[in-house]
C-alpha cells in the first residue's frame, strides 16, 4: 500500500517518511491503529450499524498538539488490489461517516479515539467483504507521518440479514469436527433454551493437511477424501451452519512429510498463505486454524524450508492474514504454535485472532501472542472422544476471569459416550451462558 499526503495550508509541517525508520529517527512519527493494536488492517462484522474505533499514535511523544482527520480514499483500495493481486470492493462512501477530528497532545504519543460510522443497505450482500479506505490528514501541529500506515483499510461485512449466534456473555464455542468421523452439521442440533441461539459459533474442518509436492518441489493444501466431499458438498454441510451465523474455519495439519505450519521459509510462507486464500475464496470458508503437528521435519532444513521455529509458524500466520484480512486465523497454542513473536514490529496476538489452548490448558495467553485480547484466548478445551473433561468450576472462572472462548473437539452424538458429552455442553450452556442446552435429538449420520 502507497499513499501520499499533503499538508492543508502552508503552516502545517508533514512529511512522509519510510516505516523502516522507526528504529533509527529522531522525530515522531504518526501512524494509524485501532483499538485492538491493529495497524494497517482490520475486519469489522456488523448488523445495521457498525463502527471501527481509530486512533492516530507516535512512535515517540508528540513535540506539539497535532489536530488530524480522517477522510475516505478509494485510491488506498485501488492500489492495495493491484499490489496483492484482489478484487475487494468499495463500500459506499455514502453510508460511511467520520465523527470527529484526532487530538494528540503534546507529550502523548496516542490521540483520543475517532469513529468511523457506517450503515448497512438493501445493495449490500452478507456474502461480500467490502473495504473502507482511509487516509490520516494533519489540519495543525507539526509530525511526521509513515507512509504506508497512515493509510488504513476497514474490512466489513454486513450480517444484517444473517442471524447472529452471539450470546449476552460474549463468550464463543468452537467446535473442532472431526470430520473423518462426523457429519459437521450435527452442530446444528444443539442451541440455548432462552435465547434460541445455536451453542456453537466457530466450527473447524479437522482436517486438511500441509504437504510437500516432491514433483514440483511446492508446498499444498492437500485434502483427504472426507474433507474434499464435505467441501465439494458445501451447500449441503456447511451453508446450513453459516446461515445460522456459525463460522467455518479449515484446520491445517502436518501429513508426515517434509512440509509443516513451522519450518517455511518465508517466500515459501507467502506462497502458500496465497493458495490458503484460494482454497477459502473457492469454498467459502471463514479462516484459517493451524496446528504443528505430524509433520516429518528434515534436519538439514532443504531449500524453501529453515529448521521448525516459532518464529517461521508465526511468519505463516502473519503471511494467511496478510493475505486474507478478512478471515480468522486460529492457532492451536501447542508445539511451536504455542508461542508466536512478533512479525514485521506487529504483535502475533493482532494477526492471529484465537489461541485455543491444548486439553485442559488454563493459562492466560498474552505473553504466548502478545496484544491478543482475553476474547481470542481458548481456555480449558475438552476432548470428547477420549474424555477430557473439565470442571464446572474451571468454567465459572474463566468466565469471572474475562477470557472469551472454549473449544470442543470431537463432538458427535454417535458416539457411545454420548450422554457425557451432553453432560458436558450442558455445563457449558449454563456456567457460561446462564442457559439451558436443547438437544434436538435429530442427529446427522455421516452418510458419504
Amino acid at each position: 500500500m502507497m499513499g501520499f499526503f499533503t499538508a492543508c495550508d502552508d503552516s502545517i509541517d508533514v512529511t512522509s517518511v519510510d516505516e523502516n525508520q522507526y528504529t533509527t529517527s529522531s522525530d515522531a512519527i504518526a501512524y494509524l491503529v485501532n483499538n485492538a493494536g491493529n495497524r494497517g488492517t482490520a475486519m469489522v462484522e456488523f448488523r445495521n450499524q457498525g463502527q471501527a474505533e481509530m486512533y492516530l499514535a507516535s512512535s515517540k511523544n508528540a513535540e506539539s498538539d497535532v489536530v488530524a482527520n480522517l477522510k475516505f480514499d478509494e485510491e488506498v483500495l485501488h492500489a492495495y488490489n493491484d499490489e496483492n493481486s484482489t478484487e475487494y470492493e468499495l463500500f459506499p462512501k455514502e453510508l460511511v461517516s467520520f465523527n470527529s477530528d484526532f487530538q494528540l497532545k503534546k507529550g502523548s504519543n496516542k490521540s483520543g479515539k475517532a469513529l468511523v460510522q457506517f450503515a448497512t443497505s438493501d445493495a449490500l450482500s452478507a456474502q461480500k467483504t467490502y473495504v473502507i479506505p482511509v487516509r490520516v490528514e494533519v489540519k495543525s501541529g507539526s509530525i511526521k507521518l509513515s507512509e504506508k500506515e497512515s493509510v488504513y483499510l476497514i474490512f466489513v461485512k454486513d450480517l444484517s440479514t444473517i442471524p447472529t449466534v452471539d450470546k449476552a456473555s460474549g463468550i464463543k464455542i468452537i467446535s473442532c469436527m472431526e470430520v473423518n468421523d462426523t457429519n459437521p452439521l450435527n452442530n446444528l442440533c444443539f442451541t440455548l433454551k432462552e435465547s434460541g441461539k445455536p451453542l456453537i459459533d466457530i466450527v473447524i474442518l479437522f482436517s486438511a493437511n500441509i504437504n510437500y509436492n516432491n514433483e514440483t518441489g511446492k508446498v499444498y493444501v492437500y485434502n483427504n477424501p472426507n474433507v474434499q466431499h464435505i467441501l465439494d458438498n458445501r451447500e449441503k454441510y456447511l451453508k446450513p451452519l453459516q446461515d445460522r451465523g456459525m463460522k467455518i474455519v479449515l484446520g491445517i495439519l502436518g501429513n508426515h512429510d517434509r512440509a509443516g505450519v513451522s519450518n517455511l521459509a518465508d517466500e515459501t510462507a507467502r506462497v502458500f498463505a496465497q493458495e490458503l486464500k484460494v482454497v477459502c475464496d473457492s469454498y467459502h470458508l471463514d479462516g484459517i486454524f493451524v496446528d504443528d503437528e505430524y509433520s516429518a521435519y528434515q534436519n538439514p532444513a532443504p531449500v524453501g524450508f529453515v529448521s521448525p521455529s516459532s518464529a517461521a509458524a508465526s511468519r505463516l500466520c502473519f503471511e494467511v492474514k496478510q493475505a486474507m484480512p478478512d478471515r480468522l486465523v486460529c492457532a492451536y497454542a501447542y508445539g511451536s504454535t504455542s508461542s508466536l513473536p512478533d512479525i514485521d514490529g506487529q504483535q502475533s496476538g493482532t494477526f492471529v485472532d484465537y489461541g485455543i489452548h491444548d486439553y485442559g490448558g488454563s493459562s492466560d495467553l498474552s505473553s504466548n501472542y502478545p496484544g491478543m485480547p482475553k476474547s481470542g484466548m481458548a481456555l480449558y478445551s475438552q476432548e470428547f472422544n477420549r474424555g477430557y473433561w473439565t470442571a464446572d468450576s474451571n468454567l465459572e472462572n474463566m468466565r469471572n476471569d474475562g477470557y472469551g472462548s472454549h473449544m470442543i473437539f470431537a463432538m458427535d452424538p454417535f458416539r457411545d459416550n454420548f450422554d457425557r458429552q451432553k453432560q458436558a455442553m450442558e455445563s457449558i450452556a449454563d456456567k457460561l451462558f446462564d442457559d439451558e442446552l436443547v438437544y434436538d435429538e435429530k442427529p446427522f449420520k455421516k452418510d458419504w
